[in-house]
Order: C-alpha cells, then sequence, then structure tokens
C-alpha cells in the first residue's frame, strides 16, 4: 500500500491535436505510476488507454463525458484520483513559446496571453495545448500549473543561427525566424549523455539526433543549443515520416501555383517524407520490412532519410568546431539498428566508428555503439519527455 506521500503526485500533460497523453509522477519526479492516453478525441471513436503498474486497459472514451479535449482530461483527472494520487501541480508540454520564454514558467494570466499570440506561428499546436491549461484549471482551480516549451531550450540560437536571409523587417514585424522544436528531448539526453561520459556537460560538443515521426537535430555546444535543423515550423530540416524537410523553395511555390496554398501545405506536412517516397509507410519498421523483402522504394526512403541526417551531423559538428559525441534518441533514433548504420556509414571523416554488433543488439538501455578507437562516441539515449518536464514542475514548485 503507498503512503500518502508517495500518493501526492505530479501530473504531465500533453495535450494534441486529437490526443491527450496524461503521465503521473511522484512528487520528486522519479517514479512513473501512471501513463494514460486518451486518442482520437473529439470523434465518436474516442477511446482511453490506460497503463498501471505494466497492466493496460482501454475502454471508449465518448458516452460518460463526452469527447472533446475538456472531456478527455477530466476522464484522465478521475482515474488518477481514483488510483488515490493527489494532485500537486500539473505540467503541460507547450510546442511553441516564441522569443518570449527561455525556460519554463509557472502558468499566470500574462503566460496564457503570450501562448495565445504564439497561436500563428503553430496554429496545429498551440491552440490543443491552450486546451488542455483551460481543462485542468476548470477540473482543479487551485493547483499550480507549468507550462514547458519545446523551443526554449534553442533560445540561445544566436541571430547567425536563428536568422534568415530574406529582408529584416519579417523577422521585427512578423517574427519570422528559427525557433527549433524538440528542446525538452534534446536537452535531456544532452544532459544523460554528460553523466553517461561521467564529464562536465560544458565540457562537450555534442549532435543530438531526436528521430521519430517528427525529426530534428541538434548542435549543443557546452550545454546550449548554438544551431539546429527545425525552423520557424517544425517542417524544415530533416526528412521525417510525413514532413518533407528541406526542399528548394522554388519547389514550393511551383507547387503552390499548381495546388493552392492550403493543399501545399498538406501534401508538405502531410503526405511527403517516408510515406511520400516509399508510397508504402511513414513507420520505418514497416519500411524496413519492405526494403529487406526487396521493395526498392522502401530502401530508398530509407537512404535518403538517413543520408539527410548525416549531412545535418556534419553541418553541426562543423558549427561548433568539433565533436565528442553524437547521441541518437527518438523512436527511429533507439530502435532502428539499419537506420543508425546508415547515418554513420562515411562518418569516420569525423573519427566516429560505429561498432556493428553492438549497433545489432537489441537493448532499451543507455548504451554506448562506438568502437574501441572512435575517437567520437556514438550513443544511444532513451529520450524521456514527461519526466523531465515533470522534473522541471518539481523545480519551478517545491514541496511546500
Amino acid at each position: 500500500m503507498a503512503t500518502e506521500q508517495a500518493r501526492d503526485a505530479i501530473v504531465v500533460v500533453n495535450c494534441g491535436s486529437s490526443s491527450v497523453k496524461l503521465d503521473v509522477f511522484d512528487a520528486s519526479a522519479k517514479d512513473n505510476p501512471l501513463s494514460a492516453l486518451a486518442e482520437r478525441v473529439g470523434t465518436p471513436q474516442a477511446v482511453l488507454k490506460l497503463e498501471v503498474g505494466g497492466k493496460k486497459s482501454e475502454r471508449a472514451l465518448a458516452g460518460s463525458k463526452g469527447n472533446g479535449h475538456d472531456d478527455a482530461v477530466a476522464a484522465l483527472l478521475d482515474e488518477v484520483e481514483a488510483l488515490g494520487f493527489t494532485p500537486r501541480a500539473v505540467g503541460h508540454r507547450v510546442v511553441h513559446g516564441g522569443e518570449k520564454f527561455s525556460s519554463s514558467v509557472v502558468v499566470d494570466a500574462e503566460v496564457v496571453k503570450e501562448i495565445e499570440r504564439c497561436v500563428p506561428l503553430a496554429p496545429l499546436h498551440n491552440p490543443a495545448n491552450l486546451k488542455g491549461i483551460e481543462a485542468v484549471s476548470a477540473r482543479l482551480p487551485k493547483i499550480p500549473q507549468v507550462a514547458v516549451f519545446d523551443t526554449a531550450f534553442h533560445a540561445t540560437l544566436q541571430p547567425e543561427a536563428y536568422l534568415y536571409a530574406i529582408p529584416r523587417r519579417f523577422h521585427v514585424e512578423e517574427r519570422v525566424r528559427r525557433y527549433g522544436f524538440h528542446g525538452t528531448s534534446h536537452a535531456w539526453v544532452a544532459e544523460r549523455a554528460a553523466a553517461f561520459f561521467a564529464r562536465p556537460l560544458d565540457s562537450l560538443r555534442l549532435v543530438t539526433l531526436h528521430l521519430g515521426n517528427g525529426c530534428s537535430a541538434c548542435a549543443i555546444d557546452g550545454g546550449k543549443s548554438i544551431d539546429t535543423t527545425m525552423g520557424l515550423t517544425p517542417l524544415e530540416g530533416l526528412m521525417m515520416g510525413t514532413r518533407s524537410g528541406d526542399v528548394d523553395p522554388a519547389v514550393v511555390l511551383r507547387l503552390a501555383r499548381s495546388l493552392g496554398i492550403d493543399q501545399t501545405e498538406h501534401l508538405l506536412n502531410k503526405e511527403s517524407g517516408l510515406l511520400g517516397v516509399s508510397g508504402l509507410s511513414q513507420d520505418m519498421r514497416d519500411l524496413v520490412k519492405a526494403a529487406d523483402a526487396g521493395n526498392v522504394d522502401a530502401d530508398l526512403a530509407i537512404r535518403m532519410f538517413s543520408r539527410r541526417v548525416r549531412k545535418a551531423v556534419g553541418a553541426l559538428a562543423c558549427a561548433m568546431g568539433g565533436l565528442d559525441g553524437i547521441v541518437f534518441t527518438g523512436g527511429i533514433g533507439e530502435h532502428s539498428a539499419r537506420v543508425r548504420a546508415v547515418v554513420c556509414e562515411g562518418m569516420r571523416v569525423l573519427g566516429a566508428l560505429l561498432h556493428e554488433r553492438k549497433n545489432l543488439a537489441s537493448s532499451s538501455a543507455e548504451r554506448d555503439l562506438s568502437t574501441m578507437d572512435s575517437r567520437v562516441r556514438i550513443l544511444v539515449i532513451p529520450t524521456d519527455e514527461e519526466r523531465a518536464i515533470a522534473r522541471d514542475v518539481a523545480r519551478l514548485v517545491p514541496t511546500s
């Protein structure tokens, strides 16, 4: 039986456009006894999935309380309280903090206004994040909430890294610049990599690779982000599950003339990347199976994806003037030996040598995949954005 103190909980909420993810941590942000997910929010098919102590369950969300974001958050908090946890603070993943926020903050009216002001910069994400904050406020009005921004870690970018080569007035008047994303993940794995090295983070030059359905690379010099591949939006940079990543701007203009703005935006965000090239799937696991079975388009998609990641590593290493470690994380980075192998081909020029047997070994642990004579360490560090958010909450809302 858990003690009353152990049931004092930090709740982490991640509201997407059609999903709500919730995790419960103890007051020290160490133990994670409950994970829950509401999917297909806003539709009659909305479902609630729970994982408690390794046991999984699923039930329909629609019907008992409704199926919107506020209903999903209420249903998830019902489960939290039914299992004996008392929320003392709630942390929210917020995708875009603009130029205002360089760290996590306790939510107040001014913070909400600024998140609203950033909606034009992240129209698919910030509105959902705001719904989560509003839903928690309605249910737990006296409980402090913390906003943790995907963009905050990249606030250390210098103008030469974050400005685009267009007239400066567009930055001044319309806030057009590189912001970067996945900051919570990049910061977490960099810190864990330093512990793995047993060296201070401020002594390391790392390229961290968050590779999942969304993908980004980051140059972290002395613990600070100095460059990254995502830009004004998460569309820029690496090839991703359904996002194109970098393309010639003239291609965008040509598509816009042919298809129209809205259809071009949909094409580049939802129909491109691994899915668009392979014509098969956005899931790297499916593509590896298909490629092994002789599907040439799946093999091409894997090679294109990996080549672009490799080019980003080289460019970011040059931006730092050297490299101590390459860190793979995210669903693809952590689990696809095929991708890691292709990415690391030709990296001898950087002093990074991948150990083939170590790379093929299946593991969910932090691990070093380098050969003994590799000057640059190649690491796999599982990301844990929820725990990172919970830790920020614990820091900003200390136990009384």
